[in-house]
Parts: C-alpha cells; structure tokens; sequence
C-alpha cells in the first residue's frame, strides 16, 4: 500500500458523512506505518471504543470505512479466528466490526459485519510481522504472497458489500 496523507484518508470515506470524516480520530503515526507491508490502513479510535476505520485501495480507487465495534465480553478460554487473516486470538482479540453500507442503503439501517483482529494487524500478521498474544496462524500449504492475495481478496470483498446495495452476502463469497 501507498503511504497516505491526512486528506487522502478522510476523502476516501464512503459510509459516513463529510462531517463525521472530517471529526474521525487519525492515526498520529502515518509517518511511522509500515506502508509496504500493509494491505489496508486499519485503526481504532482511541476517543472512541466502539469505533474503527478502514483505508484500503479498491480498484481504482482509495476506500474508506467507519465501523462500529460490537460490545462483547469473552474468557481468555474462548479463541476467535479473524475472517480477513485467518489468525486466531484468544479473549476479545476477535472483535465484530460492522460497517453501514454506502448510500440511501446505509441511510436505511443496512450494514455488513465481520469477524476481524480487534487491533486491525492483519497485514502484519500475515506476514509474520507481528505475532498474537496466546494466539496463533495455522500452518499453511499456501505460499506468503497466496496467503497475501486472500487477505486482500477478503478485503475487496468486505468493502464490495458496503459500496453495494444489494442482499447481503458473506465475505469471500462469489455473488449469485
């Protein structure tokens, strides 16, 4: 991924209003991101709990995401997968994260949800980068840039769904 600017980041935003864009929390360290080993800029905001963002280019275009984190209370007996990098946490390392689809659809209620790391590291997880707490990646038959190339799949995917008002589907899915 290219490094972003501040603007890039709060034009690209497709399910929120201008107003809540321009009120998002930013990450303070967009100098310090390790571009080149992200498939998407992902955060969450620290004013904020229930909240967190997605910056992903989709096509030929910069897309952003605001989503709602779900509220949830697990045992550190309990382990969760994420649906984008397929690393398993345990606790609440898994998190839902829901996001309003684009338009008149999101304006009606509709949204789209995810299972996703709750700190938003899938591209370093993936790439060995950085290492869950008690958790784990399965060994895979898969090479590095296949398992790259899934997660930006899952990626493109999840952010299909939101800028499409259609019936919901689940990530990583073909549509009818």
């Amino acid at each position: 991924m290219k490094a972003l600017s501040e603007r890039d980041i709060r034009t690209s935003f497709v399910n929120c209003s201008k107003g809540e864009a321009q009120r998002a929390a930013l990450p303070r360290d967009l100098a310090d991101r390790p571009w080149a080993d992200l498939d998407f800029l992902g955060w969450r905001d620290p004013g904020a709990l229930d909240r967190a963002y997605v910056v992903a280019e989709h096509g030929d275009r910069l897309v952003g995401v605001s989503l709602r984190i779900a509220a949830q209370r697990r045992g550190l007996l309990h382990r969760g997968m994420c649906s984008l990098c397929l690393t398993t946490h345990p606790g609440s390392g898994v998190t839902m994260m829901t996001g309003r689809r684009a338009g008149q659809a999101g304006r009606d209620g509709n949204s789209i949800g995810l299972y996703v790391c709750t700190d938003l590291a899938c591209s370093l997880y993936v790439r060995g980068k950085k290492r869950p707490e008690l958790g784990g990646r399965f060994d895979e038959t898969l090479s590095l840039d296949e398992q790259i190339a899934r997660t930006q799949g899952k990626v493109a995917a999840f952010l299909d769904q939101i800028l499409v008002s259609s019936a919901p589907q689940s990530v990583g899915t073909e549509p009818d």
